[in-house]
């Protein structure tokens, strides 16, 4: 089973790699599978938070614990203004009425953050601590789900930031769940992943890509 698992992984990550690297060039990448056992990988930053990389039925991840009940957070990639997408996969599991909040990020701590939001059955997309744009999700306890974020230029003065999540076994929208316009020019900062265990369970993260947006 844990070959199968491998070989299923490692074949649609190079197919999926492929595709992109055809249309956006990679980044930066770490889907696990060469990590190693109880440590974070070389390259992140853990701002907070006792991340480490786990296995289960031949898949390796990045999992954040069910305690504390806090919001933790990983920077990993190059750090950019605009023009960057990232993507991942994030797991979690609902106790009872107790639900987990997860996100991708881009610019920094203080910067663009993609979150679903289980307790509220929303995504939403932060500046900061602020916000901006919210929007109904049934999200589904102890299944993956895909993000993606991207930051854009579109104007001297104008900025498109914009996301999307999808189930995993589902095709990726072809539509951006949300989108914000930006006026202010964002700051230049690291790509991330945010975990908040409130319902005591552990989050995982798997397949980080950091990509350039392809220019329309």
């Amino acid at each position: 089973m844990h070959v199968l698992t491998r070989f299923w992984k490692g074949t649609l990550a190079a197919a999926c790699g492929a595709v992109a690297l055809a249309q956006t060039p990679s980044l930066y990448e770490n889907r696990f599978e060469q990590a190693e056992l109880g440590k974070v990988p070389d390259g992140m930053l853990v701002l907070d938070g006792a991340f480490a990389v786990r296995e289960e039925g031949g898949n390796r991840f990045l999992e954040l614990p069910g305690a504390p009940l806090e919001t933790f957070s990983v920077l990993f990639g190059p750090a950019a203004r605009d023009g960057q997408s990232v993507a991942a996969r994030i797991f979690g599991t609902a106790r009872g009425r107790r639900y987990p909040t997860f996100a991708v990020s881009l610019n920094g701590l203080a910067g663009y953050r993609l979150q679903v939001s289980p307790g509220k059955q929303h995504v939403e997309l932060y500046k900061g601590d602020e916000v901006k744009l919210s929007r109904a999700y049934a999200w589904r306890p102890g299944q993956w789900t895909h993000f993606r974020l991207q930051v854009r230029q579109e104007e001297p003065d104008r900025w498109k930031v914009e996301g999307r999540v999808w189930a995993e076994g589902t095709a990726e929208p072809d539509h951006w769940t949300l989108a914000w316009v930006e006026p202010d020019e964002p700051r230049s900062g690291r790509p991330g992943i945010f975990g908040s265990p409130y319902a005591g369970t552990p989050i995982r993260y798997d397949d980080l890509v950091v990509s350039k947006v392809p220019v329309p």
